[in-house]
């Protein structure tokens, strides 16, 4: 068992707290054949990271900006087979509030409908793609929650199902736990640790009213 100590969480969501990855693939697939691309070239690219930077890297002669609003409503409205992660809400309920956030590639439209969707408390602190000018892998979008949380970001602890986003939370000084959900574990060598289910953390009392210490089963 790995334990690691921290004063906040900071969650990814589509692939983390809520699994919609048949969404995300079927709009992605649907967009890059409207766009006579390769939709495997899109689909490698495109969990965890900001649809207007896929738009701009894969089509720059489409309005960006107009593209990704399309694309995020169509997911929004694409629920099919999109479900709460086994074990998310009992474990947002064992964190002590203010403690924790959502860091998403999604626009704030999308992540508010996918955690209205599963039922799923919505964050004071929320850091969506509206939110930051340089998305997943770069660290701004961590380093933004750490701010609102006020909280060091050597102190926090990120959850992620994306290379991307665990590169963006080292680049942020952060620790990074992957969880199998997108990508195998070979894709997330990069975490601190990989984990298979949310089930396998639990998040334990805090240390001196301070940090809150979280356990990695299997590990």
């Amino acid at each position: 068992m790995k334990t690691f100590n921290c004063f906040a969480i900071l969650f990814d969501l589509d692939g983390v707290l809520v699994n919609s990855t048949g969404s995300v693939t079927r709009q992605w697939r649907r967009w890059a054949e409207d766009n006579n691309i390769d939709p495997q070239r899109v689909l490698d690219i495109a969990h965890g990271v900001r649809t207007i930077e896929i738009v701009r890297r894969l089509a720059p002669h489409i309005d960006a900006e107009a593209e990704a609003l399309m694309l995020e409503k169509r997911e929004a409205e694409d629920q099919e087979g999109v479900s709460v992660m086994s074990g998310a809400a009992d474990l947002l309920a064992s964190i002590p509030e203010g403690r924790w956030c959502v860091v998403t590639s999604g626009t704030r439209y999308l992540a508010t409908a996918r955690l209205k969707l599963g039922n799923l408390p919505i964050p004071n602190v929320l850091v969506s793609a509206d939110d930051v000018s340089k998305g997943k892998p770069d660290p701004e979008p961590y380093l933004t929650g750490a701010r609102l949380l006020g909280v060091n970001p050597k102190d926090c602890l990120v959850i992620e199902d994306a290379p991307a986003g665990i590169r963006a939370a080292h680049a942020g000084g952060m620790k990074a736990i992957g969880i199998t959900s997108t990508y195998p574990a070979s894709g997330l060598h990069e975490a601190d640790a990989v984990i298979q289910k949310l089930g396998q953390l639990k998040v334990l009392n805090e240390i001196d009213r301070k940090l809150l210490e979280v356990s990695v089963a299997g590990v």
